[in-house]
C-alpha cells in the first residue's frame, strides 16, 4: 500500500490544480483531485502556491481545518462511493442528495469519516465501518 508523505500529498494537489488551470491532460487520481479542488475556491490561492502549501501548518488548536486533509477526505469519499464501500454508503449518499446538493452531502460524509477516523486513532484500532455507516444514516432521516 502506498502511503504518501505530507509533502507528497501537498505537491500532488498543487500539481493537479496547476494542470487543471493550464488545461493540461490529467491522469488517474489527478482528475478527481482537480475536480475536488475546483469545488473549493477558498483553497485556489494556496494550491497555486506550492512553496506556501509545503510550509503551511494547520492545527485544530489554531482553529483551522487542514486544507489538504479536507481535500484528501473528499477523495476518499469519492472512492468509497465509486465502490459502495462500506456497503450501503452509495444509497445513503443518494438519500442525502434528495435534500442537499451533492457537495454539501459529501461534507456530511466527510464529517462522519473524520469522526470515525479520530475515534479509531484514539483507541488505536481500525475504523469502524458499521459505525461510520450508522453515523451517515442518522443524517438521512
Amino acid at each position: 500500500m502506498f502511503t504518501p508523505s505530507r509533502d507528497e500529498v501537498r505537491r500532488f494537489f498543487c500539481s493537479a490544480w496547476k494542470k487543471h488551470q493550464e488545461r493540461l491532460p490529467l491522469a488517474g487520481a489527478e482528475v478527481a483531485a482537480a475536480d475536488v479542488a475546483a469545488r473549493h475556491p477558498e483553497y485556489h490561492a494556496l494550491l497555486s502556491d506550492p512553496e506556501g502549501a509545503l510550509q503551511g501548518e494547520w492545527t485544530p488548536e489554531g482553529g483551522a481545518m487542514n486544507p489538504f486533509l479536507h481535500l484528501s477526505l473528499h477523495l476518499a469519499i469519492a472512492e468509497q462511493l465509486s465502490i459502495d464501500q462500506p456497503p450501503g454508503i452509495r444509497a445513503a449518499f443518494a438519500r442525502l442528495t434528495q435534500r442537499l446538493e451533492p457537495h454539501a452531502a459529501e461534507h456530511v460524509l466527510l464529517e462522519c469519516l473524520g469522526e470515525v477516523l479520530w475515534e479509531a486513532q484514539q483507541r488505536g484500532g481500525m475504523p469502524d465501518s458499521e459505525g461510520y455507516l450508522d453515523k451517515i444514516l442518522r443524517h438521512t432521516t
